[in-house]
């Protein structure tokens, strides 16, 4: 049981960890040209980065970047609350809240890759003719199933 905890704890970490960088990073498309790409912040190129996006004053855009920080903070808060409950809680009781906020983190990313998958991925709106999904992108899809199974699990465990 301690080893699947510990299992557990890094693959939490392993997730903040890949959703501070998916959405830091400016990769969510790149060009296929290999000029630049584009991510939730900044329009990058081979000249530089710049804040200037395309679609930058959109409400779609701003819900992403908020729900996908939103994701950020439960997912530290349910790490921490993890770790409250390992040296607090009663043997026998699940870990419901850590649980329940990991699942909140799980519907944050959802929507916040959903959202960015409909309206900016493979549309003519990222400025670039031809295009593919960067790594940021497809880390927060990665996010997104980790985040869910740890959920799940964070359910499902007893302390021993």
């Amino acid at each position: 049981m301690l080893v699947l905890l510990a299992g557990i704890f890094v693959v939490h970490i392993a997730t903040v960890v890949m959703l501070f960088v998916c959405t830091i990073a400016n990769v969510w498309v790149v060009s296929d040209a290999g000029q630049g790409s584009v991510g939730l912040w900044k329009n990058c190129t081979s000249a530089g980065c710049t804040d200037t996006l395309l679609y930058g004053g959109e409400d779609a855009l701003k819900s992403v970047q908020a729900f996908m920080i939103l994701s950020i903070i439960f997912s530290v808060v349910s790490l921490v609350v993890f770790v409250f409950q390992l040296f607090t809680m009663e043997k026998g009781n699940r870990f419901f809240l850590s649980g329940a906020t990991m699942l909140v983190c799980w519907l944050c990313i959802m929507v916040g890759a959903s959202v960015y998958t409909h309206h900016y991925a493979n549309s003519s709106k990222n400025q670039y003719s031809a295009s593919h999904h960067g790594y940021s992108f497809i880390l927060a899809w990665i996010c997104f199933c980790f985040s869910f199974i740890i959920g799940v699990l964070y359910l499902v465990l007893r302390k021993k």
